[in-house]
């Protein structure tokens, strides 16, 4: 790195350190759900998006491209480099427009308003033997308080040369944005009656309107509306057939006027072939003018950075056998990258009704109304978060179920990101303890969730897997103070096998690793985030309770019971397994996974609490946490099916155990709450590696192959590969059961490298045939399915294939 700031005397200030690492996370692209949007992490402020469409037809303009959309049919788009703090590069494939866009985004720390920033975007035909005839549109849009205002002088037939924006926000300050074309760029000079349009071509075309408040996101709408309004006038002389139509370029332009109080600019390119150009957003308060070179020279030099540091958390073990492994980096690169140039800011209200509940929840736990509240569906207030996203085309907005995962491989590349982000999602964490499964906040989220998801309801909870996030940073810790072998790698966070603190000796820049390196951050933070987990977890206990003594049933402890609430006779969402099988709807019913996450989330309150010195509380947490786990096996195991089963209540109020071979009957192994010389693992280990149930060459099968469900109905979770869960058994396969002594430490082994790479191997070939990452696998070919790109907790792939056990890679 030192070498690169010698040959970088143009733009040092890119490559300096920041002194406030979260002043460094201001600007990003957190609008995930388009192609390419950037904002701050502020409320109402600024907006950009970029939009695009061909121009060699008249129909193309239907099919501008803006938000992410599967519909498309793009062949591919993720981020192959991406860091949170300095930026990275994105490549779009549209084989539809024969046109392959680079966007590159760069940041440029200075001033007092989160710095500065530039941005690229570039084209070319995918298929040079073919037209590329590619119409960019980029905007900026304001909400809130400021203004915003284009400084060049306004012409009604397109301006010319760089075109320039002035603007200013409480937050911001002053700023001005420039955009500015390329060398070498292809205008469209020449088609059907260009004579008639010459005073209009090789122009920048333009917008300025003013929107209502609240509908900047839109902004696409507008756009493609001012569009069709401004074709319809200029092709009026041509409704004639025998005349011939003009060229589409000539007539699908932006009407090149601005209105009075404009809070949306749009400015509209043609270009032919090649093309090439950028945006700088100047904050005043750096006092610093940014031009081109600072993207010629400050773009590679990231690169570099960028490859160095990604073999260095996240290397390619060299007993990991692989016939192409630059094939493999570059793809563990890209998902590791579209993870976190997903991460979105969330701002707005959501939809909560506290007086739903389905019969069989309503005759206890539920929400205590206040006097006078409304009931049925109500706006609760407005709350911001800075979030990862499952899928930018189909889930871009928060998932609690999720984002738990999403840290874990976050917080490898940068630990006080993941902080940053579970720390607003502990404070949507209410005064009651709940937080909402779905972060839906403000009319854009709500714009791609369909009606009946919309709602959140208070007595509804969901996996509560950012216990996962405190445990791998917690691990972190203790890897600072002298690390044993187990703490290097064994924890849910750690799978990297690259300590954390190697980093700090060869890079002593290494950003994101504050909270790390000072002890004192981490001791405050763990004891800001104390108290509403605290009150999270008694939330859970409160009001996911289930019964032991109303139906005779035996457990050492009386209290530790759970029950999903909200299911419905065909489906329970909150589990996070929508239709996998379970009984019928039961107020006595009593679900595995459930209370195996609350053994979990009670050994992550022990170790927080010994964190912050807590120790009463972390003695109580230790007795619950054993008392949990003792009543999985006095609940839940089924001597008969040895497995791990649900429980119900039949007709005769008798208790029974409801067995279906799948994920569900792994949950206290995947969590590693069975100690390794534990009577019922052998039998787990034999479910787990049966062709017949669910092993297969490309992961662990959701549902047993056996199963009458088998690939049924829905087939959500009844059989298709899912690869969090998949990485949950490696993890606990490699950090206890492969790791520590016990009966089954060698099979453990051979299972761990066999399961390892087969998910790895498939997941990246899937990638290779299709050009995305996916949801899930379907369960007999292995083929990718669903939603993609899928780079949420599908890119766990990229730690699992960094995590081996020696002498045990194949």
């Amino acid at each position: 790195m030192r070498l690169l700031w010698l040959l970088l005397p143009l733009a040092p200030s890119v490559f300096s350190k920041s002194t406030n690492d979260s002043e460094s996370l201001i600007w990003g692209a957190y609008r995930p759900n388009l192609y390419f949007g950037l904002r701050p992490r502020i409320p109402q402020s600024v907006m950009t998006g970029l939009a695009w469409f061909g121009t060699q037809d008249y129909q193309s303009i239907t099919r501008m491209r803006h938000g992410c959309d599967q519909g498309d049919g793009l062949d591919s788009y993720t981020w192959t480099e991406y860091d949170a703090r300095e930026g990275g590069e994105q490549v779009i494939k549209d084989g539809v427009n024969n046109v392959k866009i680079t966007t590159q985004f760069l940041k440029v720390p200075g001033g007092e308003h989160g710095g500065s920033w530039a941005a690229r975007i570039k084209g070319e035909p995918i298929n040079l033997g073919l037209p590329s005839r590619i119409s960019p549109i980029f905007y900026i849009g304001l909400e809130g308080l400021g203004g915003l205002d284009m400084e060049n002088v306004e012409d009604e037939n397109g301006l010319k040369g760089p075109i320039t924006f002035t603007g200013s926000t409480p937050e911001l300050d002053d700023f001005t944005i420039r955009i500015v074309d390329g060398p070498g760029n292809t205008l469209i000079w020449e088609g059907p009656h260009a004579s008639a349009f010459e005073h209009k071509l090789g122009k920048t075309h333009f917008l300025g309107a003013r929107l209502p408040a609240g509908t900047v996101w839109q902004a696409k709408d507008f756009i493609q509306g001012a569009i069709v309004r401004s074709a319809q006038e200029a092709i009026g002389p041509y409704k004639d057939a025998s005349k011939g139509f003009p060229d589409p370029a000539f007539i699908l332009q932006l009407p090149d006027e601005v209105y009075t109080g404009s809070n949306l600019f749009a400015v509209q390119k043609h270009f032919d072939g090649p093309f090439q150009f950028d945006v700088f957003f100047e904050s005043a308060s750096a006092k610093q003018k940014l031009d081109s070179s600072v993207l010629d020279e400050g773009l590679p030099a990231l690169s570099a950075v960028y490859n160095d540091r990604f073999d260095t958390v996240f290397p390619i073990p060299p007993t990991y056998q692989t016939s192409d492994p630059e094939s493999l980096r570059t793809f563990s690169k890209a998902i590791t990258s579209n993870l976190i140039g997903g991460i979105g800011y969330f701002y707005g209200p959501s939809i909560v009704d506290r007086s739903f509940a389905y019969e069989w929840d309503q005759d206890e736990d539920s929400v205590t109304e206040e006097p006078g509240e409304k009931k049925g569906p109500t706006l609760a207030p407005p709350k911001a978060l800075l979030t990862a996203t499952p899928s930018r085309s189909f889930f871009p907005r928060g998932f609690y179920w999720d984002e738990g995962f999403h840290l874990l491989h976050i917080g490898e590349w940068d630990n006080d990101l993941s902080l940053e982000i579970l720390k607003d999602w502990i404070n949507l964490i209410d005064d009651d303890g709940w937080v909402a499964r779905e972060q839906i906040l403000g009319e854009e989220a709500r714009s791609r969730v369909p009606p009946e998801f919309q709602t959140q309801v208070p007595t509804y909870a969901n996996p509560p897997t950012l216990t996962m996030a405190v445990t791998a940073f917690i691990n972190r810790l203790r890897a600072q103070k002298g690390p044993s072998d187990l703490d290097l790698g064994m924890d849910l966070g750690v799978d990297s096998q690259v300590p954390i603190t190697s980093l700090s000796d060869s890079e002593p820049w290494a950003p994101g690793r504050r909270y790390l390196d000072e002890p004192e951050l981490a001791l405050e933070y763990l004891r800001s985030i104390y108290k509403p987990l605290k009150r999270h977890y008694e939330w859970f206990r409160r009001t996911q309770r289930g019964q032991i003594k109303q139906y005779g049933r035996k457990a050492r402890s009386r209290t530790e019971a759970y029950r999903w609430r909200g299911r419905s006779q065909q489906h329970v969402l909150t589990s996070g397994m929508d239709d996998y099988p379970r009984g019928p709807p039961h107020a006595g019913e009593l679900h595995l996974d459930l209370i195996s996450w609350m053994a979990f989330f009670a050994q992550t309150m022990r170790d927080i609490s010994e964190f912050v010195g807590e120790l009463d509380d972390a003695a109580a947490f230790e007795e619950i946490a054993k008392a949990t786990i003792e009543n999985i096996d006095d609940l839940h195991w089924s001597e008969e099916n040895q497995m791990y089963c649900d429980v119900s209540v039949n007709d005769e109020d008798e208790s029974y155990h409801v067995c279906h071979k799948g994920y569900l009957s792994l949950f206290p192994f995947l969590l590693s709450l069975l100690p390794p010389d534990s009577p019922h693992l052998g039998a787990i280990l034999d479910l787990l590696r049966d062709p017949d149930h669910l092993w297969s060459p490309y992961g662990l099968r959701s549902l047993s192959a056996s199963h009458p469900e088998f690939g049924q109905g829905e087939n959500y979770w009844k059989g298709p590969i899912w690869i969090q869960m998949n990485y949950l058994a490696l993890s606990a396969l490699y950090k206890t059961y492969a790791a520590q002594e016990g009966p089954y430490r060698e099979r453990a082994q051979e299972i761990y490298a066999e399961l390892r790479r087969n998910v790895v191997e498939n997941v990246h070939k899937e990638y290779v045939r299709t050009g995305y990452v996916w949801e899930q696998y379907d369960a007999i070919t292995g083929e990718g399915r669903r939603s993609h790109p899928f780079t949420g907790w599908t890119s766990l792939v990229t730690l699992s294939k960094s995590s081996p056990i020696a002498g045990h890679d194949p």
